[in-house]
């Protein structure tokens, strides 16, 4: 064999390891599935895809994991609601992502009147969801969020209702399903100043709810 060849064997070789490392690596990054309604889909957010929570959760996390934004404006949990996150473009996708984890945010539009009519179902229906994902492949590990408060409201959205009638409710999945709660609400309570349109957070509230999630998913990287 000249020099040549072996020159071309050894880039080859070079080639195929790196090959199969950046596979190895891709294969051990968690999948984290982002659920949720516009505030994980980030509307309203200047440079939305960047500074949106899940893209700023994938920073914070770093390497080891791939965090997918599956939010779309306006959906419900409630699949009575006037946008059932069930019917909504971004549910099989979600699904088919195959997550390792999963964040859901919703609750907030449920809370409109025209919805929350129908807040008998909302507990079996979010239990319906969480279970969804519990029977994908990946066998998921499930966290819910209490909502982003409202200041006071917007849209037919209603603190109250939030605070008062939904989150109840939430704790009762929790409770019912064995998962763990991630308290958004909490976490940005008294800072109505990063609610422009008192509803929706801006890149630094998304950045606290990227920070509150992150510390809840994924302790050992949070500083």
């Amino acid at each position: 064999m000249n020099n040549r060849n072996r020159s071309l064997v050894g880039i080859l070789i070079l080639l195929f390891w790196s090959a199969l490392t950046c596979a190895s690596a891709t294969e051990q990054q968690l999948r984290i599935a982002c659920v949720g309604d516009s505030i994980t889909f980030g509307a309203t957010i200047k440079d939305r895809k960047e500074q949106c929570y899940p893209a700023q959760l994938g920073r914070l996390l770093g390497e080891g994991y791939v965090v997918q934004n599956f939010g779309v404006s306006g959906a419900t949990l409630l699949k009575a609601g006037n946008n059932p996150y069930w019917t909504t473009k971004q549910f099989k996708p979600a699904h088919a992502f195959n997550p390792d984890i999963v964040v859901i945010k919703l609750g907030t539009n449920d809370s409109k009147p025209d919805n929350w009519l129908h807040k008998d179902a909302f507990v079996s229906d979010y239990i319906a969801l969480i279970e969804s994902f519990r029977s994908l492949p990946s066998k998921p590990v499930v966290y819910i969020c209490k909502p982003v408060p409202a200041y006071p409201g917007n849209f037919k959205i209603t603190d109250v209702v939030i605070r008062e009638e939904v989150m109840p409710l939430i704790e009762t999945v929790a409770e019912q399903a064995s998962v763990e709660k991630i308290d958004l609400y909490a976490a940005l309570s008294h800072r109505a100043d990063l609610f422009p349109d008192k509803v929706h957070p801006n890149a630094a509230g998304a950045r606290i709810m990227a920070e509150t999630i992150a510390a809840i998913v994924a302790p050992s990287n949070v500083e």
